[in-house]
């Protein structure tokens, strides 16, 4: 699961190792997802944060009718924050953002109090937050140190929000191409594994140890 950035499935682990039993590596590889975001639990996001929400695709069972726009059964939302560093170039003055570290976290309704208790969790008290003006961010300010809310536009996208967006691209492509068919109850720990090596993305073949001392350590 550490060997490559795109990860691979239960069912080419399975080919790969020779195993019988595929739903001993499934569970296995959920372990180990588990214990990747307990891990990157323990860490807040700091400085310039972007935010944003992303509707991922879920299974649904056949002859589902589903619904258009943000309440469909078929979409589950998930809250992704980005640390946005800004920099300029001391040649030509252009202003660009680097990424740092990521969040994505699976919201159980679209209310304002979920985006909340994301915010509590995930972001430190020091944090200047950018998002659109959602009327579910509407409380952010209460535990950020400032909330900048831009107008959402095509604009918005690639320059104040561009990471997060870039993020929620990348993350939709790897389940997609990856994994396909993704049941709601485990979307959650499929996004672990996203950012735990999206936010680890320089570590090289150092990321196996790493991963292993998320196993190997208590969380309780």
């Amino acid at each position: 699961m550490s060997m490559t950035k795109k990860g691979l499935s239960a069912k080419e682990m399975q080919r790969q190792l020779g195993h019988s039993r595929y739903q001993s590596i499934w569970r296995m590889m959920h372990v180990i997802r588990e214990a990747m975001g307990k891990r990157d639990a323990l860490y807040k996001l700091e400085g310039m944060i972007e935010f944003d929400e992303a509707y991922i695709k879920k299974a649904t069972p056949k002859g589902t009718k589903l619904k258009r726009g943000k309440g469909s059964q078929g979409k589950m939302n998930v809250a992704v924050a980005a640390e946005s560093v800004p920099l300029e170039d001391v040649k030509d003055g252009k202003k660009s953002n680097q990424c740092r570290y990521f969040k994505m976290k699976v919201l159980e309704s679209h209310k304002a109090e979920a985006v909340n208790d994301v915010i509590k969790e995930s972001l430190s008290e020091s944090s200047i937050v950018f998002s659109d003006k959602s009327k579910s961010y509407i409380d952010i300010s209460n535990y950020v140190e400032l909330h900048i809310e831009e107008r959402s536009s095509k604009e918005t996208t690639k320059t104040v929000l561009q990471w997060v967006h870039i993020t929620i691209s990348n993350a939709k492509r790897w389940l997609l191409g990856i994994h396909h068919k993704i049941k709601g109850k485990y979307l959650q720990s499929y996004l672990n594994e996203f950012c735990y090596k999206l936010n680890r993305r320089y570590f090289g073949d150092r990321l196996f140890d790493r991963v292993i001392l998320a196993m190997a350590k208590t969380y309780w």
